[in-house]
């Protein structure tokens, strides 16, 4: 009979997915309700309260962490399948939060630019980078012996990384209709005030708090399937096996069997 091993829920991880929730919901109450429209952009600018810190996660959480494990399972001294699992746990969060900050950039960008899309250098960076990411999931999903794939995986989430930065400065590079920064510019001067950065704040750590979450409930995820995959192949060797052992059980008994014919 076979079992597969589970991997016991730490409490923290249900706390940290609960305080994701209940900050997720203060941050949408202070932003429809209690905070003023901006002077510019009036009501829009409460979307405001989401994007940029989806995009942060996007960006900075889920590229930070996918590029510090690849590096230290490139790294012998420190290579290790717990960073080849976080790294790619990190890399399909990404992806969520990267392709909800090109849905929520679009649905800003409609009614303050008059367009879904354009071809502008931070949107095209970062779809560039949710490309890039599920290229390296569909990179992994190609069969390959473990440490191959968790080799080039690594190489990949690398190649993933080098966008970020360009995602980042891409505003300062080229001539964009993207804003500049929201919260902070360049030279770390704060454009909100009042209830609106508290807001702001709220929602950073609210989604911050939600990557935590799902980064750990995928790297479970990952243990798990490596769990099973090795399970499923020790029990098709043991069949195989199984089944070699009573093909030569047969044989001999052919073979030693009397032919039953006259001297």
């Amino acid at each position: 009979m076979n079992t597969i091993a589970t991997v016991s829920r730490p409490r923290w991880l249900t706390i940290v997915g609960i305080l994701g929730i209940v900050c997720m919901g203060f941050t949408v109450w202070l932003g429809l309700w209690v905070t003023p429209p901006d002077q510019v952009q009036g009501n829009l600018a409460r979307l405001l309260y989401i994007h940029p810190p989806i995009a942060t996660v996007a960006l900075y959480w889920a590229g930070g962490v996918a590029l510090a494990g690849s590096l230290l399972y490139l790294w012998p001294r420190t290579r290790s399948f717990f960073w080849d699992r976080l790294a790619a746990a990190s890399v399909e969060v990404g992806a969520v939060f990267s392709a909800l900050t090109c849905v929520t950039g679009s649905i800003w960008g409609r009614p303050a630019w008059g367009v879904w899309w354009a071809w502008d250098a931070r949107l095209t960076s970062t779809a560039l980078l949710l490309l890039l990411e599920l290229g390296y999931l569909a990179l992994r999903r190609v069969p390959a012996d473990p440490a191959v794939r968790a080799r080039r995986c690594a190489v990949a989430a690398l190649l993933v990384a080098l966008d970020v930065p360009i995602v980042h400065f891409s505003v300062q590079w080229w001539q964009t209709l993207h804003q500049t920064g929201t919260v902070l510019d360049p030279g770390f001067h704060l454009h909100v005030h009042g209830s609106m950065a508290w807001t702001f704040l709220l929602g950073f750590i609210s989604f911050s708090l939600i990557f935590v979450w799902l980064l750990a409930v995928r790297y479970r995820i990952e243990v798990l399937q490596d769990t099973v995959g090795r399970q499923e192949m020790e029990v098709s060797l043991a069949e195989r096996w199984s089944e070699g052992s009573e093909l030569i059980g047969a044989a001999s008994s052919a073979h030693q069997a009397p032919d039953g014919g006259a001297p």
